[in-house]
């Protein structure tokens, strides 16, 4: 329970507690325009107050699954990286060529590309790149 004492908590419950007010009070300014003869704030008139829920019923979940969540004497549960799907395009020497020849912008950034495939280990700053333009 102490975890919900926190300042970032307690600002928290301070911008639930202000945004519940506004959306009640913004109902009530809507029920009484409606009062007044403007229909369309009949809608208004109910639509602040799901608001209003709305907030707090997300906050209260969000309260229960911090105490839920893992203790602090507890260690954190182990999770293996999943391999990442390698992705490919075959694409004929022929073809790029032809495509690549009219832009040596595009022939490099196809370059780069085939190098990145021929590389899925690699990260993009890896790239062993020539002067760039």
């Amino acid at each position: 329970m102490r975890r919900l004492l926190t300042p970032g908590w307690l600002a928290g419950h301070a911008l639930v507690l202000a945004s519940v007010a506004a959306f009640l009070a913004l109902g009530w300014w809507q029920a009484g325009r409606a009062a007044e003869g403007n229909t369309l704030s009949w809608a208004y008139t109910f639509e602040w107050p799901l608001f209003a829920v709305f907030v707090i019923v997300m906050w209260v979940r969000e309260m229960r699954l911090t105490l839920r969540g893992a203790r602090a004497d507890e260690p954190a549960p182990a999770v293996e990286p999943r391999e990442r799907p390698v992705i490919t395009r075959r694409v004929s020497p022929a073809t790029a060529a032809t495509d690549d020849a009219d832009d040596p912008q595009l022939a490099a950034y196809n370059e780069y590309l085939a190098w990145l495939n021929e590389h899925p280990e690699a990260r993009p700053g890896d790239y062993p790149a020539k002067e760039l333009r």
